[in-house]
């Protein structure tokens, strides 16, 4: 019998899946140090972090537009800073540990968990900002993470994630929390999104990664591609419109999905849509001239070609022989159509819009209901009208979860001129085959747990006379009562608040008498908590008083909140 072959050599990973796999173990070790930290905490390493991104933010974009080439300095340095300033402003006030939430009426406690590792995929057309925005947001909800760069943003994101580890870890967050894979392949990013010790993914790239994201056997939030077409109706302030949407077509050259894409305007109004563009910097394309844009730009997949995403129209026009005028900022094709046979109807990446004219707003709507479906389902729009009833039928009919009113798509989608959460990564829910249609925020990479009190009792399942008393525990319960905070009796929790309420420092302990139920503080600054702290007192609150960020940090370090009502967590 010829001997059996016993090499059991093993081909050692790639260094890029080694990465993965070994950074992936880093931040595990780190989660559970990182769940432990206080609310306080996690406010002072989220600050440092935030603090370190504005201070390089000019730094940090010329970075990024040096390694890819895409875009514009300014419009990245604004990136940067609406990432590290709009984004860390609107979650700083954020409860993301222990008890997050009361009803009292339905008598639940709401309590914050992490999700646990985050696998961040950051793209190359906007690098250092969603590198700092993935960051934050993470870090807020007590998650560590491991970044996975494009291939093409390597350096600038790894410099983004070195220079925020190192705030983190300075302010107090545990070896381990920010990540970043240097050895950069899909092997290695597949490997990491499959790795048992990330819990959640957030990617943001091409479709082929989202997919990829979904089919690694653990939640994922995953961002589709924009195409967002932009309707002017006849009621329009026609020459904003126009601004908005060239405003929002140029920014950073395009680059960013929920950029316009496309214009529907009413026939009423075509010919002022027109010169207010041509006015304030479109260039409309000949027919030659846009079939040779189309040649050029859209690639056998329907994909733009990366020699030309992020570049400038003034770029794209003489790469093609098309001379434009000084100051050209977008190309403008009048298309009739939508889809394959109609290529400049993709998404883009860069200043080319496509242009249609419509009869009337029924006929717009269709128009942009086709434009979504070929590759923007569930992600962004814009309508231009000062007809309330026209901009309600666009928001109930539209399959886009941000429809932006009167405001550039670009920027009222991530929340930068509009009232939407402040981000970097926008879900396109159901339509857009994502697990959501928000844009995400640290309440995403939470999860809550719930405790829930007895409201009615259970059947007995014995029937009772209709004259027959209740047995007592079918009663309704009353909500329990708090058990003294911090060693305090009532009695002197009562004294303390009604001495700091009514300003007296000898209330307390003079046998001035006092309401047998303290009141509760509507609001809180920080003032008042070195007031109560000078005077040795306590002050009442409950959900629903509004307590200052500074307030509330002094206030819990030194244990001067007291919380009403029944039980309550203590705060961390």
């Amino acid at each position: 019998m010829a001997p059996q072959n016993t090499n059991t050599d093993v081909v050692p990973p790639s260094p890029s899946i080694g990465d993965a796999r070994r950074l992936a173990q880093r931040a595990h070790a780190a989660a559970a140090r990182l769940a432990e930290l206080s609310q306080v905490q996690i406010d002072t390493i989220v600050d440092a972090v935030a603090a370190a991104a504005q201070e390089r933010s000019e730094l940090f974009a010329k970075m990024a537009f040096e390694e890819t080439g895409y875009g514009v300095v300014p419009d990245k340095v604004e990136k940067n800073r609406f990432a590290s300033e709009r984004v860390h402003e609107f979650i700083r006030p954020m409860r993301t540990v222990g008890v997050i939430h009361r009803d009292e009426a339905r008598k639940v406690v709401e309590i914050a968990e992490p999700f646990g590792v985050v696998a961040a995929i950051v793209p190359s057309t906007n690098p250092t900002s969603t590198a700092i925005y993935k960051i934050l947001i993470a870090l807020k909800a007590r998650c560590p993470l491991v970044i996975s760069p494009h291939p093409s943003a390597v350096r600038c994101i790894t410099q983004v994630a070195e220079t925020l580890g190192e705030a983190a870890l300075a302010a107090g967050a545990p070896e381990g929390s920010v990540n970043c894979m240097t050895h950069i392949s899909l092997e290695g990013t597949q490997e990491l999104m499959r790795q048992r010790a990330v819990a959640v993914i957030l990617a943001t790239g091409g479709m082929g990664l989202v997919r990829a994201a979904y089919s690694a056997g653990k939640p994922a939030y995953g961002v589709g591609p924009g195409n967002a077409p932009c309707f002017i109706e006849r009621t329009a302030d026609i020459g904003k419109a126009a601004s908005d949407i060239l405003i929002g077509k140029s920014f950073d050259h395009g680059v960013l999905c929920s950029s316009p894409n496309s214009v529907v305007v009413e026939r009423a109004v075509a010919d002022e849509a027109k010169r207010q563009f041509q006015a304030q910097g479109g260039f409309f394309l000949t027919s030659t001239q846009a079939e040779a844009l189309a040649a050029a730009l859209v690639t056998p997949q329907r994909l733009p070609n990366p020699k030309f995403v992020g570049k400038s129209a003034a770029h794209i026009a003489q790469s093609i022989g098309i001379t434009v005028p000084d100051g050209t900022r977008a190309l403008i094709a009048e298309l009739t159509g939508v889809g394959r046979e109609f290529p400049l109807s993709i998404e883009k990446l860069c200043p080319v819009l496509s242009y249609y004219v419509v009869a009337d707003w029924q006929e717009g709507c269709e128009r942009c209901k086709q434009i979504l479906r070929y590759g923007g389902m569930g992600h962004t729009m814009s309508i231009h009208s000062r007809d309330d009833r026209i901009i309600m039928e666009f928001g109930l009919k539209k399959p886009a979860f941000r429809i932006c009113v009167n405001t550039p798509t670009t920027h009222g989608s991530i929340g930068l001129t509009t009232g939407l959460a402040p981000a970097m990564t926008l879900g396109c829910g159901g339509y857009g085959g994502n697990i959501t249609s928000d844009n995400i925020t640290p309440r995403h990479l939470l999860n809550v747990k719930r405790l829930a009190y007895e409201l009615r009792p259970a059947s007995t399942g014995r029937a009772q006379s209709a004259n027959q008393e209740p047995p007592e525990t079918a009663r309704l319960p009353q909500a329990p009562s708090r058990p003294p905070a911090q060693g305090l009796s009532a009695a002197s929790v009562t004294e303390h608040v009604e001495a700091f309420l009514t300003g007296s420092p000898e209330a307390a302990g003079r046998g001035k008498p006092v309401p047998s139920t303290p009141s509760i503080a509507q609001f809180v600054c920080e003032d008042d908590v070195r007031r109560a702290i000078e005077l040795g007192r306590t002050i009442l609150i409950d959900e629903h008083t509004i307590i200052t960020p500074l307030a509330r940090d002094l206030g819990e370090a030194r244990k001067v909140l007291v919380e009403a009502g029944w039980p309550r967590a203590t705060v961390r």
